[in-house]
């Protein structure tokens, strides 16, 4: 398979990235997200290899990253397949999430300094517009960018690894809750009710902002694609 044409270049891997390892892994964990591997589908490292345009060892580097965060599987006799989840195991994760993400607007908004201010200000800019223009990648990756800046302002490395975790966990659904019918446009304006608190310093606002923009994710995410789930 030609990995680089059409659609699947999106995941070629810069070979000059400062980190290739994190490179190849956030690539393939993007490729699930958007549902180039479906739920259930075994990964063949060659395919990984044409997809990324890396080396074997990287892939397998690269998998096993993802089998620590829950997102994909080792089977016997298989090898690698992406996990399948359940409407309940999508549920907790949420509430989880939903927690753990108000608590880091409190914290930004307590703790932020200028320039991280700034930096999720420019990264909102960038997200607005990959949700009103870009695909299911462009806008994975935006999101991404902005939670990223969104912890550093937090000051805790903890909460942040604990939040990347989770945020593996349902890879597909945060990709996939944006294509459901006005998700983006609801999203934004959520996004903006939490900048507005952050600028306000408003810790209390800024986590109601974060926890509600959570749930509608959720609602759309899980009601889309885990309707017919068993658990």
């Amino acid at each position: 398979m030609a990995a680089a044409d059409g659609e699947d270049a999106r995941f070629r891997v810069d070979r000059v990235a400062s980190s290739l390892r994190h490179s190849v892994t956030d690539s393939i964990r993007t490729a699930i997200s958007v549902r180039r591997f479906q739920p259930g589908q075994r990964l063949i490292e060659r395919e990984l290899c044409d997809l990324t345009g890396v080396s074997r060892t990287l892939v397998r580097e690269a998998l096993r990253q993802l089998e620590t965060e829950g997102l994909i599987a080792i089977q016997p006799h298989r090898g690698p397949v992406v996990r399948e989840l359940t409407r309940s195991q999508a549920n907790g994760v949420y509430d989880v999430r939903r927690e753990l993400e108000g608590l880091a607007a409190a914290l930004f908004a307590a703790r932020a300094d200028q320039k991280q201010r700034d930096a999720l200000e420019d990264a909102f800019s960038r997200l607005k517009v990959s949700l009103a223009e870009g695909d299911q990648v462009e806008r994975l990756r935006a999101k991404n960018e902005f939670y990223e800046k969104l912890l550093q302002g937090t000051g805790n490395e903890a909460l942040a690894e604990t939040l990347k975790m989770l945020n593996a966990r349902v890879t597909f659904l945060r990709a996939t809750s944006l294509q459901v019918s006005g998700r983006a446009q609801q999203s934004i304006e959520e996004l903006e009710r939490l900048m507005r608190a952050l600028d306000d310093r408003d810790a209390q606002g800024a986590r109601a902002a974060a926890e509600l923009h959570v749930t509608n994710a959720a609602a759309a995410a899980v009601n889309q694609f885990l309707e017919n789930s068993e658990d």
